[in-house]
Protein backbone atom coordinates (compact mmCIF):
# COMPACT_ATOMS: atom_id res chain seq x y z
CA UNK A 1 0.00 0.00 0.00
CA UNK A 2 0.94 3.54 -0.68
CA UNK A 3 0.90 6.06 1.88
CA UNK A 4 0.72 9.78 1.14
CA UNK A 5 3.64 10.67 3.57
CA UNK A 6 5.77 8.47 6.04
CA UNK A 7 4.58 9.67 8.88
CA UNK A 8 1.53 7.53 7.75
CA UNK A 9 3.47 4.19 6.92
CA UNK A 10 5.01 4.56 10.61
CA UNK A 11 1.44 4.70 12.12
CA UNK A 12 -0.09 1.64 10.34
CA UNK A 13 3.25 -0.23 11.35
CA UNK A 14 2.42 1.22 14.50
CA UNK A 15 -1.02 -0.26 14.34
CA UNK A 16 0.10 -3.78 13.07
CA UNK A 17 2.88 -4.67 15.87
CA UNK A 18 -0.15 -3.70 18.23
CA UNK A 19 -2.72 -5.91 16.42
CA UNK A 20 -4.86 -3.26 16.26
CA UNK A 21 -7.22 -3.20 13.20
CA UNK A 22 -7.20 -0.73 10.71
CA UNK A 23 -8.32 0.82 7.33
CA UNK A 24 -6.33 3.85 5.47
CA UNK A 25 -8.43 6.56 4.32
CA UNK A 26 -11.87 5.20 4.34
CA UNK A 27 -13.94 7.86 3.72
CA UNK A 28 -14.07 11.41 2.16
CA UNK A 29 -16.57 13.55 3.97
CA UNK A 30 -18.05 17.01 2.05
CA UNK A 31 -17.64 20.04 4.12
CA UNK A 32 -18.17 22.85 2.34
CA UNK A 33 -20.38 23.82 -0.46
CA UNK A 34 -20.75 25.93 -3.51
CA UNK A 35 -24.36 25.85 -4.07
CA UNK A 36 -25.16 22.37 -4.55
CA UNK A 37 -21.54 21.30 -5.46
CA UNK A 38 -19.03 20.15 -3.22
CA UNK A 39 -16.14 22.40 -2.50
CA UNK A 40 -14.13 20.56 -0.33
CA UNK A 41 -14.11 16.94 1.62
CA UNK A 42 -12.37 16.03 4.15
CA UNK A 43 -10.51 12.26 4.44
CA UNK A 44 -9.45 11.13 7.62
CA UNK A 45 -6.05 8.89 7.39
CA UNK A 46 -7.02 5.95 9.25
CA UNK A 47 -10.18 4.20 10.67
CA UNK A 48 -10.13 2.01 13.07
CA UNK A 49 -13.10 -0.23 13.61
CA UNK A 50 -12.78 -1.67 16.45
CA UNK A 51 -12.68 1.50 18.36
CA UNK A 52 -14.88 3.14 15.74
CA UNK A 53 -12.54 6.02 15.90
CA UNK A 54 -10.78 8.20 12.79
CA UNK A 55 -7.52 9.33 12.99
CA UNK A 56 -6.14 12.37 11.15
CA UNK A 57 -1.95 12.07 11.92
CA UNK A 58 -0.53 15.52 12.11
CA UNK A 59 3.45 17.01 12.39
CA UNK A 60 4.24 19.34 14.75
CA UNK A 61 4.44 22.06 11.83
CA UNK A 62 1.97 24.85 12.51
CA UNK A 63 1.10 25.56 9.00
CA UNK A 64 -0.08 22.24 8.68
CA UNK A 65 -1.85 21.91 12.42
CA UNK A 66 -4.18 25.11 11.62
CA UNK A 67 -6.01 23.72 8.67
CA UNK A 68 -6.51 20.46 9.89
CA UNK A 69 -7.79 21.88 12.88
CA UNK A 70 -10.24 23.99 11.51
CA UNK A 71 -11.29 20.76 8.71
CA UNK A 72 -11.40 19.07 12.12
CA UNK A 73 -13.92 21.62 13.38
CA UNK A 74 -16.23 21.53 10.46
CA UNK A 75 -16.56 17.65 10.49
CA UNK A 76 -17.67 17.61 13.95
CA UNK A 77 -19.94 20.36 13.18
CA UNK A 78 -21.57 18.43 10.59
CA UNK A 79 -21.21 15.10 11.65
CA UNK A 80 -21.16 15.09 15.53
CA UNK A 81 -21.78 11.47 15.66
CA UNK A 82 -18.46 10.67 14.37
CA UNK A 83 -15.43 9.64 16.92
CA UNK A 84 -12.41 11.72 15.66
CA UNK A 85 -9.02 12.53 16.36
CA UNK A 86 -6.36 14.67 15.50
CA UNK A 87 -3.20 12.50 16.67
CA UNK A 88 0.24 13.75 16.62
CA UNK A 89 3.67 11.57 17.31
CA UNK A 90 3.29 12.49 21.04
CA UNK A 91 -0.66 10.92 21.23
CA UNK A 92 0.84 7.55 20.50
CA UNK A 93 0.58 6.37 24.29
CA UNK A 94 -2.70 7.76 24.92
CA UNK A 95 -3.84 5.78 21.82
CA UNK A 96 -2.35 3.19 23.19
CA UNK A 97 -3.91 3.41 26.96
CA UNK A 98 -7.56 3.98 25.32
CA UNK A 99 -6.70 0.67 23.26
CA UNK A 100 -5.85 -1.09 26.35
CA UNK A 101 -2.39 -1.20 26.24
CA UNK A 102 -1.09 0.81 29.38
CA UNK A 103 -0.34 -2.18 32.11
CA UNK A 104 3.05 -2.12 30.02
CA UNK A 105 3.68 1.58 31.66
CA UNK A 106 1.37 0.34 34.94
CA UNK A 107 4.17 -2.33 35.38
CA UNK A 108 7.08 0.07 34.33
CA UNK A 109 8.40 -2.26 31.81
CA UNK A 110 9.39 -1.61 28.14
CA UNK A 111 7.52 -1.97 25.59
CA UNK A 112 10.43 -3.42 24.19
CA UNK A 113 9.93 -6.68 26.73
CA UNK A 114 7.21 -7.30 24.35
CA UNK A 115 8.16 -9.98 21.28
CA UNK A 116 4.92 -10.41 19.52
CA UNK A 117 1.56 -9.73 20.56
CA UNK A 118 -0.15 -12.70 19.71
CA UNK A 119 -3.64 -12.47 20.48
CA UNK A 120 -5.42 -8.80 21.00
CA UNK A 121 -7.53 -7.42 23.61
CA UNK A 122 -10.23 -7.19 20.99
CA UNK A 123 -9.43 -11.12 19.90
CA UNK A 124 -9.57 -12.02 23.33
CA UNK A 125 -12.77 -10.82 24.01
CA UNK A 126 -14.83 -11.31 21.15
CA UNK A 127 -13.24 -15.28 21.23
CA UNK A 128 -14.26 -15.72 24.95
CA UNK A 129 -17.78 -14.07 24.21
CA UNK A 130 -17.77 -17.23 21.41
CA UNK A 131 -16.89 -19.73 24.45
CA UNK A 132 -19.49 -18.84 26.47
CA UNK A 133 -22.59 -18.73 23.60
CA UNK A 134 -21.36 -22.16 22.63
CA UNK A 135 -21.14 -23.37 26.83
CA UNK A 136 -24.32 -21.56 26.81
CA UNK A 137 -26.03 -23.54 24.05
CA UNK A 138 -24.09 -27.10 25.31
CA UNK A 139 -25.39 -27.23 28.81
CA UNK A 140 -29.00 -25.22 27.81
CA UNK A 141 -31.22 -26.52 30.94
CA UNK A 142 -28.62 -28.11 33.41
CA UNK A 143 -25.99 -26.47 35.86
CA UNK A 144 -22.60 -26.01 36.25
CA UNK A 145 -19.72 -26.07 38.03
CA UNK A 146 -16.65 -24.26 36.66
CA UNK A 147 -13.54 -25.48 38.12
CA UNK A 148 -10.39 -23.22 37.57
CA UNK A 149 -6.63 -24.38 38.01
CA UNK A 150 -4.80 -21.24 39.85
CA UNK A 151 -3.48 -19.06 39.38
CA UNK A 152 -3.10 -18.32 35.30
CA UNK A 153 -6.70 -19.05 34.66
CA UNK A 154 -7.62 -16.05 36.66
CA UNK A 155 -8.89 -13.54 33.59
CA UNK A 156 -10.20 -16.12 31.52
CA UNK A 157 -12.18 -17.64 33.90
CA UNK A 158 -13.82 -14.32 35.26
CA UNK A 159 -14.28 -13.34 31.46
CA UNK A 160 -15.62 -16.63 30.28
CA UNK A 161 -18.00 -16.68 33.52
CA UNK A 162 -19.84 -13.41 32.51
CA UNK A 163 -20.56 -14.63 29.16
CA UNK A 164 -22.09 -18.02 30.44
CA UNK A 165 -25.87 -18.05 30.69
CA UNK A 166 -26.73 -21.22 32.81
CA UNK A 167 -26.35 -21.11 36.53
CA UNK A 168 -22.85 -22.00 37.54
CA UNK A 169 -20.85 -22.34 40.72
CA UNK A 170 -16.98 -21.70 40.85
CA UNK A 171 -14.81 -23.22 42.62
CA UNK A 172 -10.88 -23.82 42.00
CA UNK A 173 -8.00 -26.06 42.19
CA UNK A 174 -4.61 -25.13 43.13
CA UNK A 175 -1.82 -27.28 42.04
CA UNK A 176 2.04 -27.92 43.23
CA UNK A 177 5.12 -29.08 40.90
CA UNK A 178 7.63 -31.08 41.58
CA UNK A 179 10.98 -30.45 39.92
CA UNK A 180 13.09 -34.25 38.45
CA UNK A 181 10.10 -36.51 39.19
CA UNK A 182 8.79 -38.70 36.42
CA UNK A 183 6.36 -36.40 33.98
CA UNK A 184 3.41 -38.51 35.41
CA UNK A 185 4.41 -37.52 39.08
CA UNK A 186 5.63 -33.92 38.99
CA UNK A 187 1.99 -32.70 40.18
CA UNK A 188 0.18 -33.28 42.79
CA UNK A 189 -3.06 -31.04 44.16
CA UNK A 190 -2.22 -28.24 46.53
CA UNK A 191 -5.53 -27.32 47.09
CA UNK A 192 -9.01 -29.25 46.42
CA UNK A 193 -12.08 -28.16 45.31
CA UNK A 194 -14.67 -27.03 48.05
CA UNK A 195 -17.98 -27.52 46.18
CA UNK A 196 -19.16 -31.51 45.58
CA UNK A 197 -19.20 -32.36 42.33
CA UNK A 198 -20.53 -36.20 42.16
CA UNK A 199 -23.59 -35.87 39.94
CA UNK A 200 -22.74 -32.37 38.96
CA UNK A 201 -21.90 -31.19 35.16
CA UNK A 202 -18.30 -30.21 35.56
CA UNK A 203 -16.22 -27.60 33.34
CA UNK A 204 -12.36 -27.39 33.88
CA UNK A 205 -11.38 -24.21 33.10
CA UNK A 206 -7.43 -23.95 32.22
CA UNK A 207 -4.91 -21.11 31.20
CA UNK A 208 -2.78 -23.17 28.43
CA UNK A 209 -2.27 -26.78 27.79
CA UNK A 210 0.99 -28.38 26.84
CA UNK A 211 2.18 -31.99 27.09
CA UNK A 212 -1.37 -32.78 28.65
CA UNK A 213 0.23 -34.47 31.47
CA UNK A 214 -0.98 -31.78 34.22
CA UNK A 215 -4.67 -31.81 32.91
CA UNK A 216 -4.36 -35.68 32.30
CA UNK A 217 -3.50 -35.65 36.62
CA UNK A 218 -6.13 -33.47 37.14
CA UNK A 219 -9.07 -34.98 34.77
CA UNK A 220 -8.39 -38.20 36.47
CA UNK A 221 -8.62 -37.25 40.27
CA UNK A 222 -11.90 -35.66 39.47
CA UNK A 223 -13.33 -38.67 37.48
CA UNK A 224 -12.79 -40.44 40.89
CA UNK A 225 -15.76 -38.13 42.62
CA UNK A 226 -17.97 -39.46 39.98
CA UNK A 227 -19.91 -35.75 38.30
CA UNK A 228 -22.46 -36.25 36.04
CA UNK A 229 -19.89 -35.24 33.35
CA UNK A 230 -16.22 -33.85 32.54
CA UNK A 231 -15.24 -31.42 29.77
CA UNK A 232 -12.01 -29.07 29.71
CA UNK A 233 -12.08 -25.57 28.56
CA UNK A 234 -8.92 -24.21 27.79
CA UNK A 235 -7.78 -20.47 26.94
CA UNK A 236 -4.92 -21.60 24.87
CA UNK A 237 -3.73 -25.36 23.53
CA UNK A 238 0.13 -26.31 22.27
CA UNK A 239 -1.03 -29.56 19.93
CA UNK A 240 2.19 -29.94 18.61
CA UNK A 241 3.61 -30.33 22.64
CA UNK A 242 1.08 -32.95 22.88
CA UNK A 243 2.94 -36.09 24.53
CA UNK A 244 -0.43 -37.24 26.41
CA UNK A 245 -4.06 -37.53 24.65
CA UNK A 246 -6.76 -36.26 26.53
CA UNK A 247 -10.00 -34.55 25.56
CA UNK A 248 -10.07 -30.40 25.03
CA UNK A 249 -13.67 -29.58 24.02
CA UNK A 250 -13.61 -26.09 24.27
CA UNK A 251 -10.29 -24.19 22.71
CA UNK A 252 -9.59 -20.56 22.42
CA UNK A 253 -6.31 -20.17 20.71
CA UNK A 254 -3.63 -22.70 19.11
CA UNK A 255 -0.13 -21.14 19.53
CA UNK A 256 3.00 -21.84 19.04
CA UNK A 257 5.59 -22.70 21.22
CA UNK A 258 6.55 -19.67 22.53
CA UNK A 259 6.84 -18.84 26.02
CA UNK A 260 3.91 -16.31 26.32
CA UNK A 261 2.85 -13.83 29.23
CA UNK A 262 -0.38 -12.17 29.61
CA UNK A 263 -4.13 -12.11 30.49
CA UNK A 264 -3.01 -13.87 33.54
CA UNK A 265 -0.17 -16.14 32.27
CA UNK A 266 3.10 -14.78 33.87
CA UNK A 267 6.97 -14.88 34.16
CA UNK A 268 8.16 -15.21 37.87
CA UNK A 269 4.48 -13.56 38.60
CA UNK A 270 4.96 -10.29 35.90
CA UNK A 271 3.16 -9.67 33.23
CA UNK A 272 0.12 -11.13 34.28
CA UNK A 273 -2.01 -8.30 33.90
CA UNK A 274 -1.35 -7.35 30.01
CA UNK A 275 -4.11 -7.26 28.34
CA UNK A 276 -2.80 -9.06 25.40
CA UNK A 277 -1.36 -12.27 24.76
CA UNK A 278 2.39 -11.69 23.97
CA UNK A 279 5.98 -13.36 23.52
CA UNK A 280 9.11 -12.47 25.82
CA UNK A 281 12.14 -11.11 24.09
CA UNK A 282 15.42 -13.20 25.17
CA UNK A 283 16.40 -10.53 27.11
CA UNK A 284 13.79 -10.74 29.49
CA UNK A 285 14.58 -13.92 30.93
CA UNK A 286 17.46 -12.72 32.73
CA UNK A 287 15.65 -9.81 34.60
CA UNK A 288 14.46 -10.71 38.74
CA UNK A 289 10.80 -10.82 39.77
CA UNK A 290 9.85 -9.60 43.25
CA UNK A 291 10.33 -11.57 45.70
CA UNK A 292 12.08 -13.96 43.24
CA UNK A 293 16.21 -14.23 42.90
CA UNK A 294 17.06 -14.58 39.02
CA UNK A 295 18.07 -17.75 38.22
Amino acid sequence: MEFAHPSEQEFARFLDYYRIRWVYEPVSFPIAWEGTRVAEMFTPDFYLPEHDLYIELTTMKQSLVTPKNRKLRMLRELYPELNVRLLYRKDYQQLLAKAGYGALEVQHLKKEDVGEILISPVELETRVRALGRKISRDYRGQSLVLVGVLKGVTFFLADLARQVKVPFVIDYLDLRRYAGAQPQDRVRIARDVDYPIEGRHVLLVEDIINTGFTIDYVLSELRRRQPASLEVVTLLDRPLRRLVNVPVRYVGFQIPNDYVVGYGLDYRELYRNLPFICTLRASVFDIPSPGVPAA
